[in-house]
């Protein structure tokens, strides 16, 4: 029974169902029969997934250092990274990816949160060589395809790859909110303000209240705003 509930737990998560996925890996009690390890992993993903860091890091935490599972312990510290870094604590990002590396855990995974990390701190060079070297391991990275091509968008380096980076990233998860948005950032830092609206504005419909995302939208609107508004006055003088 207590196997089913767990088992139940996972279904939701699964369906990213968190909130309630937590609740049923929170309840059950310490002779469930389920490992205390695999509770603690799935609570702390749970976590990570509401947003709520700091009980996600004492259960992550709580995973690395008492699993004997090696992939398990890998998955849990590319997490903790991106949680230390969420969290402004760099050193302890580093740390954690560093120990990857040092195991030979060289994926494409681990250099697309080193390169996430490098970018957090406004290492900008930093972030697309660890970019580059994700797609080296793997070239078909959906995450290093964005992160890469939104990188050099933001830096206004080498647009034409940036624009193919991300319309690869958006062929394979055409519904990403993340991946829409880079793409539609590319557009307009080439001036093609009509195609990054496009993608911007349903990037903002499916991911509403993100902060990044609703800056560009803004920055968009204002944009249009202002030709709509040179239109206006140059028509005017055109009449006088």
């Amino acid at each position: 029974m207590m196997a089913d509930t767990f088992e139940d737990g996972i279904a939701l998560y699964n369906q990213k169902n968190y909130k309630d996925a937590l609740a049923v890996f929170l309840s059950l009690p310490s002779d469930s029969g389920i490992p205390p390890l695999e509770l603690s992993y799935y609570a702390g993903l749970s976590y990570a997934r509401l947003n709520r860091f700091d009980e996600a890091l004492m259960y992550l935490e709580q995973v690395v250092t008492a699993s004997s599972d090696v992939k398990r312990i890998h998955q849990c510290r590319l997490t903790l990274a991106v949680l230390y870094t969420k969290t402004d604590r760099p050193r302890l990002a580093d740390y954690e990816l560093q120990k990857l590396i040092e195991d030979g855990y060289e994926t494409a995974e681990v250099y697309c949160s080193m390169a996430y990390i490098a970018w957090e701190l406004d290492r900008k060079d930093e972030a697309v060589r660890h970019y580059e070297t994700a797609l080296s391991l793997k070239p078909e990275c959906s995450t290093a395809l964005n992160g890469l091509g939104y990188v050099l968008a933001c830096i206004g380096k080498d647009l034409t790859k940036a624009l193919s980076y991300c319309k690869k990233a958006v062929d394979k998860n055409p519904d990403s909110p993340a991946f829409l948005d880079s793409l539609g950032w590319v557009y307009y830092q080439l001036g093609l303000n009509k195609e990054a609206m496009t993608y911007i504005k349903r990037a903002n419909s499916l991911l509403p209240g993100n902060s990044e995302i609703s800056e560009h939208y803004e920055i968009l609107i204002s944009n249009g705003n202002a030709v709509r508004e040179n239109n206006r006055i140059s028509e005017h003088e055109g009449t006088v």
